[in-house]
């Protein structure tokens, strides 16, 4: 079963309070487009994450808001800006990297939360069997265009009813593979 391959570019997550300080007291996202994980989406606020070395401006916000702040970078982004990101799942933001997140109205010191994301499938239940895989599961996808294929290794299954089925690689990897568009398990 093949399934769909996104490049989830450089973005920011962010709690209601990190949201109202970068943008001012009562301030909401808006909704630029959805993403394809039902009740996601890509908004039109921007920020800019400051690193040692230099900063990224224009970085997306993604919504809705969370419950932590989490910067998702690519591995080049982040040595690019002197911070040091480690491999993780979403979420998982004990002891990685520092930022700061600058707004029009404000600034925010991450004392953690920078990650670059451990490339994942997100898997519908229904699916998940079709596929023959379980939540936490380690696979291998290929994918890849023309010169350009290529096995991933280590990528996790992430099963939940809320998901809708896709993978999703960082541009670093997006660029190894062509800008791959749809993957298959290989076993």
């Amino acid at each position: 079963m093949k399934f769909l391959v996104e490049t989830s570019a450089r973005h920011v997550h962010v709690t209601k309070e990190t949201l109202e300080t970068l943008f001012g007291a009562g301030f909401e996202l808006t909704v630029k487009k959805p993403l394809s994980q039902p009740g996601q989406y890509a908004s039109n606020e921007r920020v800019t994450v400051v690193g040692p070395k230099k900063e990224l401006a224009n970085v997306s916000i993604l919504g809705p808001c969370r419950s932590a702040d989490q910067v998702e970078l690519s591995a080049t982004d982040a040595r690019s800006i002197g911070i040091v990101a480690p491999v993780r799942e979403s979420g998982d933001i004990a002891g990685s990297g520092a930022c700061k997140l600058v707004g029009p109205c404000g600034e925010v010191e991450l004392k953690e939360g920078v990650i670059v994301a451990k490339r994942h499938i997100h898997v519908t239940p229904e699916d998940a069997v079709k596929l023959g895989v379980a939540d936490k599961e380690i696979v291998k996808v290929a994918c890849g265009g023309e010169g350009r294929k290529l096995i991933f290794d280590d990528v996790v299954i992430r099963v939940s009813e809320k998901f809708a089925t896709a993978m999703h690689i960082d541009t670093d990897e997006s660029n190894a593979c062509s800008g791959a568009t749809e993957g298959e398990i290989v076993k």
